[in-house]
């Protein structure tokens, strides 16, 4: 029996080692697994993206002959064709002579909310119709100061919107697309409104610039460079030609920025959830 004792309490020790040892390799071989989905690429698995879209008539489509929202058909289109997505969800929320102001109240409405906590991007055209009302309430007598003080307006609303965005949804990209001039072609002469667009385009870029995630697309060069007509026939809109322009600059500035920023956040909670 004295013998048996300390062979008994060796086999104990030994099984418990081995039991031990098993345990290490499952956890080594489970950290080896974990560590190797880690570096999958985020774009291995096709996505679905969500994208809303809001803002003025540029949003909403006004001159699109197909009445499907302008530049988002030919956005989707170029979109899904990326090699991390397989479907891309619009919401649209584009309304004709919309401006900085009524876009705060309409992010405010319960309408919008569950869309924007749901959007991985956010696109927004804004600050067209805030220049044509100057136009308007100063018809008698324009003036480029006029212009500048309006100017400050549309700085402070643009940040409003793209604070309540972040409040909203801070995982969200926001892509802001410039302002163009419609009169240039017609209007050549007036050299003072290419000025007050782009005086107001910089104004949006440096509001951008604030954001981490936001980005701004210039799409003023398109149409005053343009050797074919990009306007509707109310030569202020763009017409199908000028819509599907500004979605190839729109999916430049995604393919280069914005989709690579998407796909490194989601790389960095796979990670994490690993």
């Amino acid at each position: 029996m004295r013998k048996l004792l300390p062979l008994l309490i060796l086999s104990i020790l030994f099984l418990s080692s081995c039991n031990q040892a098993d345990q290490w390799a499952l956890h080594s071989e489970k950290k080896t697994v974990a560590q190797a989905f880690a570096q999958v690429p985020a774009d291995f698995v096709p996505r679905k993206i969500t994208v809303l879209s809001a803002g003025d008539s540029l949003t909403q489509g006004i001159g699109d002959s197909t009445n499907k929202g302008g530049y988002l058909p030919y956005l989707e289109t170029m979109l899904e064709k990326e090699k991390g997505i397989k479907e891309v969800d619009f919401y649209n929320y584009g309304v004709k002579g919309n401006r900085t102001t009524q876009l705060i109240k309409r992010l405010k409405s319960a309408e919008m909310k569950e869309p924007l906590q749901k959007a991985d991007l956010v696109i927004l055209t804004i600050g067209g119709n805030d220049i044509i009302k100057v136009v308007k309430d100063n018809i008698g007598n324009l003036q480029l100061s006029t212009f500048t003080a309006e100017k400050e307006s549309y700085q402070k609303h643009l940040t409003q919107i793209i604070d309540l965005i972040v409040q909203e949804n801070p995982d969200a990209s926001i892509v802001l697309v410039g302002l163009y001039n419609p009169f240039s072609k017609w209007f050549s002469e007036i050299k003072e409104l290419d000025e007050i667009v782009v005086d107001w385009n910089k104004t949006g870029k440096a509001v951008v610039a604030n954001y981490p995630s936001a980005y701004f697309v210039s799409i003023e060069d398109i149409f005053l460079n343009a050797n074919e007509d990009l306007l509707f026939t109310d030569n202020f809109h763009p017409n199908d030609k000028g819509y599907e322009l500004i979605a190839q600059r729109l999916n430049q500035t995604l393919e280069a920025q914005v989709l690579p920023e998407l796909n490194k956040t989601r790389y960095m909670v796979n990670k994490e959830e690993n």
